[in-house]
């Protein structure tokens, strides 16, 4: 446990279910209840199905909005991806959501089966991603990403703020074929505003640029990302921040066109556990394609975490601004 750990003050449960935005940082409400209802106006597909979780996935938006459009399947994931499935066959277009552990945990097969096998246009929208909840490993979805990423021909996005997820929610709907997005809830941080950037699906984006460090990042680690290369500055340390908000199919163009930058520590960043995520595959990439460069990982350990407060454990397993930034410093000395 880092000195910056041990000297903070002891946070009350409630922090457990924090909001992943910094005290006085700007946020959206639900901006993915918001963006499914806007672009739902003009797409009489688009339905909403939930297996009893539209209130903590902010489907309850549109539930509100268009209720005849709107499915309560209860508790049974299961059966909300079959009849999700089964609603793609007859034409519509189903935005799934549900909490991360119990989309790919429980109903795996169902993804699996029913709607990748099937080539069927279903988008699982799954809350509580990695380490976004304190309520242990019953809640805590550390491996969501290495349990999907072997399905051929789906999609895996990881947006980073409000602004990526309002961008997304269109992108994966004009998209043929399953997705499942990572699903960031509530009030949700503002900050890929101030980069000029918009979603492309399958598009890595280079937000910083930096000679002595490339950080390569998805989900909320782009905004630990950021912070972190906004301190290191200070300290006269360059970083470069390329943003990777989808992991399956990866932009292997850019990726290897930034990594392959001499003299530059390679650092992958991700809300996930360091085994079949984000770096994984790029480690795999960059050797694939015989790219030689320091390489570093920020990610979460291969272990069932404990139940806390948020702000503890993203310190104790290393994915806060504060621990990123110490292991950049002390790898490149």
């Amino acid at each position: 446990m880092s000195q910056t750990t041990q000297n903070k003050p002891r946070l009350t449960t409630s922090a457990m279910i924090a909001s992943i935005a910094d005290e006085g940082q700007e946020t959206r409400s639900a901006p993915f209840g918001h963006a499914l209802v806007k672009l739902a106006k003009d797409r009489p597909d688009i339905v909403g199905m939930t297996a009893d979780l539209s209130k903590y996935t902010d489907l309850h938006i549109f539930a509100q909005a268009m209720p005849e459009r709107f499915f309560q399947m209860g508790m049974a994931e299961q059966l909300l991806m079959g009849a999700a499935g089964g609603m793609a066959k007859e034409g519509f277009t189903p935005f799934v959501t549900t909490y991360a552990v119990f989309a790919t945990r429980r109903a795996y097969d169902f993804i699996h089966q029913v709607i990748a096998e099937e080539g069927l246009n279903v988008k699982i929208c799954a809350a509580l991603p990695g380490l976004t909840t304190g309520y242990g490993p019953s809640h805590q979805a550390t491996e969501d990403i290495a349990i999907l990423r072997g399905i051929p021909g789906l999609t895996i996005v990881d947006p980073c703020d409000a602004l990526d997820i309002e961008q997304a929610v269109p992108a994966i709907a004009e998209h043929k074929g399953p997705v499942y997005m990572r699903l960031l809830r509530g009030k949700v941080p503002v900050v890929l505003d101030k980069y000029d950037y918009t979603f492309e699906l399958g598009k890595a984006k280079l937000l910083e640029d930096g000679n002595d460090v490339l950080i390569i990042s998805s989900g909320i680690m782009t905004m630990r990302a950021l912070e972190a290369a906004d301190k290191l500055r200070k300290d006269n340390i360059s970083v470069a921040v390329l943003h990777v908000p989808t992991i399956k199919p990866l932009d292997e163009q850019t990726i290897i066109a930034q990594a392959a930058k001499p003299g530059r520590l390679v650092v992958t960043a991700e809300n996930h556990t360091c085994v079949g995520g984000l770096s994984e595959a790029v480690a795999a990439l960059l050797m694939r394609k015989k790219v030689s460069c320091d390489f570093e990982v920020v990610s979460l350990p291969d272990e069932f975490l404990h139940a806390g407060a948020l702000p503890t454990l993203h310190d104790r397993y290393g994915i806060s601004t504060t621990a990123m930034v110490e292991k950049i410093k002390n790898r490149i000395g």
